[in-house]
């Protein structure tokens, strides 16, 4: 158990405090459901109903659904686009490993299994990182719109209004105000980590340069 949590302390370490995150949000949010009904002299939910309500699934794949556009924009922009000076980029006038051609080690026995295999299989292996990244925001970004239509139609059946459809939701711009609140922040953070880590170091950790390299060094 300690060689394991040695081996993978970072996502262990980043599991649990997003788990923690999740129960806190889950906790605050239910106490402030319930107060905003309250308010408005309506019955409280309880606690399970509240993780199935719209208010708490917008809420929590509104945020999933900004990370994982985030993380898919950024592989897939980073395979064709440089910066220069930058950790995070491939080296804009030299050969890069990320561009070696697999069938190059189809003979190692370390390599993943695909490689072997070749064919159609390694070429979905090759990009299935970003297609996975994709489809995780696809879902969040369903679930994100499932839970705006539920909260919206939650809210409509407290005040005697229509309901509306996911379809209707589509065209609310509250529902792509959430959105793009939510993008605009991601971009921004990734774009000053990147600019940030060609002039400002940190020892000791794989995301900077070694604290000695020349700013315009690009790569690892």
């Amino acid at each position: 158990m300690r060689r394991f949590l040695r081996d993978n302390g970072l996502s262990v370490t980043l599991f649990a405090l997003f788990l923690v995150s999740l129960i806190g949000q889950a906790l605050t949010g239910w106490r402030a459901h319930v107060e905003e009904l309250r308010l408005h002299e309506l019955p409280a939910t309880g606690f399970l109903e509240y993780l199935t309500s719209g208010h708490f699934i917008s809420a929590v794949f509104e945020n999933w659904e900004s990370e994982f556009l985030q993380m898919a924009a950024y592989v897939l922009l980073t395979v064709f686009l440089f910066q220069k000076g930058s950790s995070e980029s491939k080296k804009p006038d030299e050969d890069n490993p990320e561009d070696e051609t697999p069938e190059n080690r189809r003979n190692d026995p370390n390599a993943p299994w695909p490689v072997h295999r070749g064919g159609l299989l390694l070429k979905l292996y090759s990009h299935s990182l970003s297609l996975v990244l994709v489809a995780l925001f696809v879902l969040s970004f369903w679930l994100h719109l499932t839970g705006s239509t539920r909260r919206a139609n939650e809210e409509a059946l407290q005040h005697h209004q229509p309901m509306k459809t996911m379809a209707e939701m589509l065209t609310e711009p509250e529902f792509w105000y959430e959105s793009f609140q939510n993008w605009q922040s991601e971009f921004l953070s990734i774009g000053v980590l990147l600019v940030l880590g060609i002039y400002l170091r940190e020892r000791g950790s794989p995301e900077s340069k070694p604290v000695a390299a020349p700013h315009a060094e690009t790569g690892h």
